[in-house]
């Protein structure tokens, strides 16, 4: 009996632990299935450097091999890549798309371009942060996210485009023009209702319910902390007081219990400066409101009104733009974060003008503007590190990226300048910087984009075109700051008109600021540490895409045919708008020829991209015999030897047929002056002539297609092509 009873129990006992074990692997495999299966997904243009997560599964879609979908190196990829089509160069995934593992690590000095898997990758000098791709499985150990975070604090579910400094600019001055009494009125429903519908944020909850700025360039980490424009009155004292940044607005509730503590010291300060006064008997009633009228003035003024719109920066001081803090509150400076703004980390040079011609008054003013530029980024050793150097006949460093890790410090030393004078030498102060500044011996990290500021008064006394361009192809970004303009008496020495186009990187506004008036100089701060820290928009370095002279040599000859041509132009153009075309960058010529040559139009003629594909259409079929010898030769005279120094002369010769005339000596000429040519052959065109003209080695130089409709299957090869050399050769 007993025995039977033990059977039973035993078997009871061992039938619940094998249900109890499957259940546990059925548990199991529900849970490595759904973290399999629960992977975000992304779409082709998106950036690793856009990604918050430091390590991450994603799924790309399919058909992402595209070439506007840029990547920057091999194996190692800069963080300004298309994470899908890295991907596809490194072989891990195909154009249908897949699973991508993707880990962060740090930048690095340089990126070899290179093809492989269909994909042309370009080389990048520098850039801050790298990351690495993998085949699309979970790491042993390593929890992935379902949703991941952007840098605008968005997730994968919502998306949008940050606004363009120049947007900002733009809504700076139509805020401008509010009445300030009824914008107050505005912020007040505002805040009202934020406090009526917004719930208390816990710290689970935090940065999904803190409000973005509308800009990705200027975030703040401590944005994680609940800010007074989404907490209710009764919970604002939660937050931590040091690392809150409330918007402008809120000074008009000072009178409040809950005013924030950077401002009550100011208030504190003003008050003991109004015993003070009280104790030597002055009249005190004036001073009295001072705090809050100061508050009130500013904000009517478009920089703060800017700030009112984007919420306080990392770093940045209520006195930094707008008037003077010394004569009327003489409060200290908030101080840095000691890391710095890590969301903008950027090495950068400020060339100050020392010459005579800026004066005492308005040398001070620049001292001034440049202290306040070392608040607002938010100097730290993980965040943008600041050097300075003065310029005038000669330049010379004042102290380097390394000196100074703060902004406290480095505004006390930028107090200290003395003016040197001399001229305006701009061209050779971005010489020295350029063979000088950037060394790693100066604290340059080479994982953070390059940038010098030039700051200069009225007019260059020397050129600044040809250094800016070698500056530009050392990776270096140039912002130029003009202020006012060249006095009447200085204009007979101008000697580079509009020498800013020439110098910056593009001409689209983006690397330019113009100041009216030294007085006006605070006014910039803001949008110019927006457009610094834009570190998206910091590819200023050459690239085979935007260092070259480009000239079409097209056949127009009778057995072309008027369709045709227009077929020929289409895959001109094709080939054209894939290139950074400007005065500064690429640019694009044209030259006709059937027995005779025509020049459709130079490399100076047209210098925004729009412009030149417009050109291309316009240009009309000409018809008549082959002189393929005679236009190479034209071409040689009316276009490349008018190429600028330093630019790689690029011939893309398309013709359907043989020649009347030699094509040997005359490419051998052009070869010998550096032009570098590729011969397209369509239909009757000889394959001997095609390989003559081209350069060296001749099969990667020269392609051949049947007719004139498959000739776009040839745009992305020969721009790969035109990228493989330009990589594999050594910069200028």
């Amino acid at each position: 009996m007993k025995a039977t009873v033990l059977a039973t129990f035993l078997g009871v006992f061992l039938t619940c632990t094998y249900t109890a074990k499957e259940a546990t692997k059925k548990t199991k495999k529900a849970k490595l299935y759904f973290a399999l299966t629960d992977v975000p997904q992304i779409d082709c243009d998106v950036k690793a450097g856009k990604i918050i997560n430091p390590e991450f599964i994603a799924k790309c879609p399919p058909g992402c091999q595209d070439v506007k979908h840029r990547v920057y190196g091999t194996d190692i990829y800069a963080s300004f890549s298309s994470i899908c089509n890295a991907a596809i160069h490194s072989g891990i995934i195909d154009n249908t798309g897949g699973k991508v593992l993707v880990q962060k690590v740090a930048g690095h000095s340089g990126y070899r371009g290179s093809f492989s898997n269909g994909v042309r990758s370009l080389s990048l000098p520098r850039w801050r942060e790298s990351f690495l791709v993998s085949e699309g499985k979970p790491r042993k150990g390593v929890t992935y996210p379902s949703t991941l975070e952007y840098s605008s604090s968005k997730s994968t579910a919502v998306k949008s485009e940050p606004k363009k400094p120049e947007q900002d600019l733009k809504g700076m001055k139509s805020a401008d023009t509010a009445n300030t009494s009824e914008k107050a009125s505005d912020q007040g429903d505002t805040a009202h209702k934020e406090h009526q519908t917004t719930p208390v944020p816990t710290p689970a909850t935090q940065m999904a319910t803190t409000t973005p700025t509308p800009t990705t360039a200027m975030t703040d980490p401590s944005t994680t902390v609940p800010q007074p424009t989404t907490t209710p009155a009764a919970t604002r004292t939660t937050a931590a007081p040091a690392k809150t940044r409330p918007g402008l607005h809120r000074v008009r509730d000072m009178g409040s219990s809950s005013v924030h503590p950077a401002y009550a010291s100011v208030v504190a300060a003003a008050a003991r400066q109004v015993q003070a006064a009280k104790g030597r008997g002055q009249n005190t009633g004036p001073q009295r409101q001072e705090p809050v009228a100061t508050f009130q003035r500013a904000a009517s003024s478009p920089v703060h009104l800017a700030m009112e719109i984007d919420s306080w920066k990392s770093g940045l001081s209520l006195f930094d733009t707008g008037f003077s803090s010394k004569e009327e509150l003489n409060p200290k400076p908030l101080e840095s974060i000691s890391q710095g703004n890590q969301n903008c980390k950027v090495d950068l040079s400020f060339l100050m003008d020392g010459s005579w011609s800026i004066g005492k008054r308005r040398f001070q003013l620049q001292k001034r503007f440049l202290g306040n530029m070392a608040q607002a980024l938010g100097i730290g050793s993980a965040g943008p590190l600041m050097g300075i150097v003065q310029y005038g006949d000669d330049p010379s460093t004042e102290f380097n990226l390394k000196t100074y890790a703060n902004s406290k410090d480095l505004r006390n030393a930028i107090e200290k300048i003395q003016q040197k004078g001399g001229l305006s030498n701009v061209g050779k102060a971005l010489s020295f910087v350029n063979k000088n500044f950037f060394l790693d011996a100066n604290g340059n990290r080479g994982g953070a984009p390059n940038v010098v500021v030039v700051v200069v008064d009225g007019w260059p006394t020397d050129r600044v075109e040809e250094a800016s361009r070698l500056a530009r192809e050392s990776g270096i970004n140039i912002f130029f700051v003009t202020v006012e303009a060249a006095a009447q008496s200085e204009k007979q020495n101008v000697i580079e008109p509009n020498f800013v186009d020439k110098a910056v990187c593009r001409t689209s506004g983006f690397y330019s600021i113009n100041v009216p008036s030294w007085f006006s100089l605070h006014k910039v701060v803001q949008p110019l540490v927006k457009r610094v820290c834009d570190t998206d928009r910091l590819a200023c370095s050459k690239t085979c895409l935007n260092a070259a002279d480009i000239g079409f040599v097209i056949d127009g000859s009778s057995s072309v045919g008027t369709g045709n041509f227009r077929t020929v132009l289409q895959f001109v153009a094709n080939i054209s708008k894939e290139f950074e075309i400007s005065d500064t960058d690429t640019r694009i010529g044209a030259v006709q020829y059937t027995y005779e040559q025509r020049l459709e139009f130079s490399f100076d003629k047209y210098s925004t991209k729009q412009d030149v594909l417009n050109a291309i259409k316009r240009i009309s079929y000409w018809s008549g015999g082959t002189s393929t010898g005679a236009a190479i030769s034209y071409a040689s005279e009316q276009l490349f030897s008018k190429s600028k120094p330093n630019k790689r002369k690029i011939m893309i010769l398309i013709t359907d047929g043989r020649s009347y005339d030699d094509v040997s000596v005359p490419a051998m000429a052009a070869h010998q002056n550096g032009v570098i040519a590729y011969s397209i052959g369509v239909a009757w065109a000889a394959p001997d002539e095609l390989e003559a003209i081209a350069s060296d080695p001749a099969k990667e130089h020269s392609f051949f297609v049947d007719e004139f409709d498959n000739l776009y299957r040839y745009v992305n090869q020969l721009i790969q092509n035109i990228c493989t050399e330009f990589n594999s050769q050594p910069r200028n």
